[in-house]
């Protein structure tokens, strides 16, 4: 079964999520951003999701964790709870 290992930046608006993205792409920590901006409880924890399989994520966030780079800060991605910044850090 496919696994994704990805942490998340959760935001209420479109906009300050795309600024957070711009600021990581351009140097800022992704961990030090989460825990300063994110509205998930996952932020404390520099927002580290684990890891996960199929089916266990929201679709629009799921399809970025199992089709996206990588590596790769994507986003805003827009789902019932908000709009996220996900990085994927691994996946097999």
């Amino acid at each position: 079964m496919a696994r994704a290992t990805a942490r998340h930046i959760l935001v209420d608006d479109e906009t300050k999520c795309q600024s957070l993205i711009d600021d990581i792409k351009g140097g800022a920590d992704f961990a030090e951003v989460a825990k300063a901006n994110s509205t998930c409880p996952s932020a404390r924890d520099g927002g580290n999701l684990g890891t996960f399989g199929k089916g266990q994520m929201v679709p629009e966030f799921e399809k970025a964790c199992f089709e996206g780079d990588v590596g790769e800060v994507q986003g805003p991605i827009k789902t019932q709870f908000g709009y996220h910044a996900v990085e994927v850090t691994e996946r097999s």
